[in-house]
């Protein structure tokens, strides 16, 4: 998938955190999509009664480079076949259907996080990683998943890693962080209030810090010295819109954690193979331990 697409999901999720001025341009972009592509800055403010100055202003607000930046991605995405949009499931609907829309949703988040990450910030992500003396993960319920996934995955290429779903505990690392070490907070909607004051109290010990948030400004990617995203995806009744979103922030740890481990593939190789010998080790004692019980 290209990276220059996501303009109008950008445009969409960030719509309502907007100020006025902006949140005009946004809203006459989104509407008029392939008018958008061939106007300018100054054109652009004279039809949403706003200015070139506030369309520049939203380009920063979405953390693009500029006008041309937004244009590129609205390009990209008029080419891309229409989407359904997320749907939740209703009383009494037939597994076939619901296996259906499950899927549908996911695909659909994690198509639109691809969009949303930034090719630099994961750079910068990676990069501290890969110098981390402790990778300290932590989240608040369901994003506490989200930590303990990507604790367990960076344990097995030797990378030293914690995952904290008690905010005291947390509190405690984060009151020792070395400067070498690296705090993750994991927090969908971004305002997540423990996982704000963990990273910093993470940043006054000089640890460096990432968040992993939905799109847009928030309460825990005010604290990140990196900010990476996933799309909002839509609350419904069902919340099945939630469930996708625990699948994009998987998705963007994935992405992580292949990005660290391709950056010292001989060693991820052997590290694999050294863990997946040991599980087998205990998985054979286990099992020959089954056995000769069942045998008395």
């Amino acid at each position: 998938m290209s990276f220059m697409t996501g303009g109008l999901v950008r445009l969409s999720e960030v719509l309502p955190s907007l100020p006025p001025s902006e949140k005009k341009i946004a809203t006459y972009i989104l509407e008029n999509p392939q008018e958008a592509l061939s106007l300018t800055t100054h054109e652009i403010g004279k039809r949403s009664h706003t200015s070139g100055a506030a369309v520049i202003r939203l380009c920063k607000s979405l953390d693009l480079k500029g006008f041309q930046d937004l244009k590129l991605r609205i390009a990209g995405d008029l080419q891309k076949a229409a989407v359904q949009g997320f749907r939740d499931i209703e009383l009494e609907e037939s597994p076939f259907s619901i296996i259906e829309k499950m899927t549908s949703n996911s695909i659909q988040a994690i198509n639109e996080t691809a969009e949303l990450l930034s090719p630099d910030e994961l750079s910068k992500a990676v990069t501290v990683l890969q110098n981390a003396r402790t990778i300290h993960f932590f989240g608040v319920g369901a994003s506490s998943i989200i930590a303990q996934d990507a604790q367990q995955k960076f344990m097995r290429i030797d990378k030293s890693a914690t995952a904290f779903t008690d905010f005291h505990m947390a509190a405690s690392m984060a009151a020792i962080a070395h400067k070498d070490d690296v705090v993750v907070g994991i927090s969908f909607s971004g305002n997540t209030f423990e996982v704000a004051k963990i990273l910093e109290l993470a940043s006054r010990k000089g640890a460096q810090t990432i968040s992993l948030t939905k799109y847009g400004p928030s309460l825990v990617s005010e604290q990140a010295d990196i900010r990476l995203y996933t799309s909002k995806t839509k609350e419904a009744a069902f919340r099945s819109g939630a469930t996708s979103s625990r699948m994009a922030q998987l998705h963007v740890m994935d992405i992580l954690f292949m990005c660290v481990a391709s950056q010292q593939y001989e060693k991820t190789l052997t590290h694999i193979d050294e863990t997946r010998e040991a599980i087998g080790f205990l998985t054979k004692y286990r099992k020959k331990n089954f056995l000769m019980k069942n045998h008395r």
